[in-house]
């Protein structure tokens, strides 16, 4: 049954995401009076005419997945025809600009939207702090509610905490039976004494285990750093969730940003997809573990691939929304219409470059999972 939900859960999120950024490109098209002659749910071919409205035809599409619209005129290699009344050539500069950044802006919008839900009434954490300092501080200002370890980064080599079989990057949960949440707590306790019990939690299993250590000094022999040992997020204001959802959409931005440069430096120079970059394999995965861990985590999941479409599609790649705002950019420059052929030709061989790429992403995902 989960299964059998994750799929659902999968096949509706890239659904939801492609339709939300083609009502973007239909709703800015219909305002700046573009004809839109198609509104497609799913990928052509066509199965059946849904209903009309105005002058656009709704269908439905035998492949299943996402959709798409039409405009008059977009791919029309007669020039007068290109130009007609209502075509998209035959509109400004400005409107053409903003009919195709209208899908982008709905993607970001539907992440912004997900993300003040879920940092008010979702309780989510942040992920956009970069060190222990500034949880702590979010702490303070009531954001997250944080509660720190003492984490041990490093074992001298002859030490008495090597001696006595104590590891690195293991955690400190108390010294002679006494809690400790800081690496002050540590010092105190071993101040003045000889010897001293700590009861550490080790590895990913977080074993735990009682160990005697002589001192030197009041000193073990050990680094040590606080860590976030528990992590949530109490009920926040709407004000608060906005200005923690605008942080949080600059931070993915970036990352997203950075994972593209990433992708193609390393694949131009090393032949193979980097670590973190997934496809439709692992946005597969990632749903059905999504959907066992709740609802909020795949609302979670959704906001994240959203923003990830929006930046994805403003990209000034050809057969993506921003390498044909780049052909729009060019003929406002030059101030005449490029060739539809050349247009049409670059579109075209940035689709099988895309697809192509989309393979090989999809081949890595493959070989992750066996």
């Amino acid at each position: 049954m989960t299964l059998l939900i994750s799929v659902l859960a999968f096949v509706l999120l890239l659904t939801l995401l492609i339709i939300i950024h083609e009502l973007g490109h239909f709703f800015a098209a219909r305002f700046f009076g573009v004809e839109v002659e198609e509104f497609g749910f799913g990928l052509p071919p066509k199965a059946k005419t849904l209903f009309r409205s105005g002058l656009t035809e709704f269908t439905l599409n035998w492949v299943p997945f996402g959709g798409f619209v039409r405009l008059k005129g977009e791919n029309e290699i007669n020039t007068e025809k290109r130009f007609d009344p209502g075509s998209f050539a035959s509109a400004g500069f400005t409107a053409r600009i903003l009919i195709l950044c209208g899908g982008v802006f709905m993607n970001f919008m539907l992440a912004f939207l997900l993300l003040t839900l879920g940092f008010s009434v979702g309780r989510w954490v942040p992920n956009f702090y970069q060190s222990i300092e500034e949880m702590q501080e979010a702490s303070m200002r009531g954001e997250i509610v944080l509660e720190t370890g003492v984490y041990i980064s490093d074992v001298m080599p002859g030490g008495p905490a090597e001696k006595a079989g104590v590891i690195k990057e293991s955690a400190i949960q108390s010294v002679d039976g006494i809690l400790v949440h800081k690496p002050d707590d540590v010092v105190a306790l071993q101040k003045g004494k000889s010897r001293v019990t700590y009861v550490l939690m080790e590895g990913e299993e977080k074993k735990i285990r009682s160990v005697d250590v002589s001192l030197d000094n009041g000193k073990s022999g050990i680094a040590i750093s606080p860590f976030a040992a528990k992590l949530s997020a109490p009920l926040r204001s709407v004000p608060t969730a906005v200005t923690l959802a605008y942080k949080e959409t600059v931070f993915m931005t970036y990352q997203t940003v950075h994972g593209i440069i990433n992708l193609f430096s390393t694949l131009a120079t090393k032949g193979h997809v980097p670590e973190g970059i997934t496809g439709i394999v692992g946005i597969a995965v990632l749903t059905y573990s999504s959907v066992q861990e709740g609802f909020m985590t795949y609302l979670r999941l959704v906001a994240l691939l959203s923003l990830s479409l929006a930046i994805l599609n403003i990209l000034p790649l050809p057969a993506l929304d921003g390498g044909r705002l780049l052909f729009v950019l060019v003929e406002m420059v030059i101030r005449r219409p490029l060739n539809q052929r050349f247009e049409l030709a670059v579109n075209a061989a940035g689709f099988f470059l895309l697809i192509g790429l989309i393979l090989i992403i999809t081949f890595n995902d493959v070989i992750h999972l066996f």
